[in-house]
């Protein structure tokens, strides 16, 4: 028998194993993106002329989502805002949530990757690859009644130099494909067809309501397909910050997503945004008075997409 020598036979097992490589899975990783701050979502323009935005006054500060009031025996101010969350990675953002039973309050969660480019994706718990330490829960509050998604996201107000002056009451999140944010053309990774992995997924996610009216569910998911974005609109419950207590001045509302890296990301370089603003009590006073009949007057300056801060910038 012909016997190839012995560095023939090295040389082939080195390409044999160079082209399976080449070959090798990718994983398509998300890439969360904030949105400019008080923008609605989808916003192409410029940040600093943002007005899904608001400064509101309630009577009751115990109502997360309490009406907007012009008089009465004001208890709270507060600044609304819109925030959003694209997706403008090489796969789609999914994460699964699961319990055993209707005995366990939360669910745990972990995060589906797709694993090459056409490649499948979990569509279970058990199949998800990427445990994380977040949680999900069943929000019954009559504007909500469906499950959240949580630690995705905060806000936070502070000051130029970067002290935090208050942080949000935020309580979760039902992530889903709500619109198409502005790089959608630009992407590689869109959806395919309905017949694709990611077009069955995308089908899924578009309005998706997080198992709405369904406490009893064992699992859920959460999602952002490539191209696609979540948006809180600055009307919703606790889309907002207090701004009862905080001094006449110049500030940062800042956002960030994904902020403890739970969730695995091709990039987390833009997963924050600010808005510097301005803050002025009436009369020029340096705080609010004992009884508030007027709100502050609040300016938007400029926003900062892809920053933690904004009032500080020239």
């Amino acid at each position: 028998m012909f016997k190839r020598p012995a560095a023939m036979v090295i040389a082939a097992i080195i390409a044999s194993a160079l082209t399976a490589s080449s070959h090798a899975a990718t994983p398509m990783l998300p890439d969360l993106r904030q949105a400019p701050v008080g923008c609605p979502g989808g916003y192409d323009g410029d940040a600093g002329k943002c007005d899904a935005w608001d400064v509101c006054m309630v009577t009751d500060p115990s109502a997360p989502g309490g009406p907007c009031v012009t008089e009465g025996d004001i208890k709270a101010v507060r600044l609304r805002f819109t925030t959003s969350v694209d997706n403008i990675g090489d796969g789609p953002f999914l994460v699964h949530a699961h319990r055993n039973s209707t005995a366990q309050p939360r669910m745990s969660v972990r995060q589906a990757i797709q694993s090459e480019e056409d490649g499948p994706i979990p569509m279970t718990f058990a199949e998800a690859q990427h445990r994380t330490s977040t949680w999900s829960y069943y929000e019954p509050a009559a504007a909500h009644q469906h499950w959240h998604l949580m630690g995705f996201e905060y806000f936070q107000l502070r000051t130029p130099t970067g002290e935090t002056v208050v942080t949000d009451r935020k309580n979760g999140f039902c992530l889903g494909d709500r619109y198409t944010n502005v790089d959608a053309g630009a992407l590689a990774h869109r959806p395919g067809g309905e017949d694709t992995h990611t077009g069955k997924l995308a089908a899924l996610l578009d309005g998706h309501k997080c198992q709405h009216h369904n406490p009893q569910a064992l699992d859920v998911f959460f999602g952002i397909s490539v191209g696609e974005g979540d948006d809180y609109k600055y009307q919703v419950e606790f889309q907002w910050l207090d701004l009862t207590k905080v001094a006449s001045g110049v500030y940062d509302v800042v956002t960030v997503a994904n902020p403890d890296r739970q969730l695995q990301e091709k990039n987390y370089d833009n997963n924050a945004a600010a808005m510097a603003i301005s803050v002025q009590w009436p009369d020029r006073a340096s705080a609010a008075p004992a009884k508030i009949t007027r709100p502050p007057v609040v300016k938007l300056l400029r926003g900062c997409p892809g920053k933690t801060r904004c009032a500080n910038e020239p």
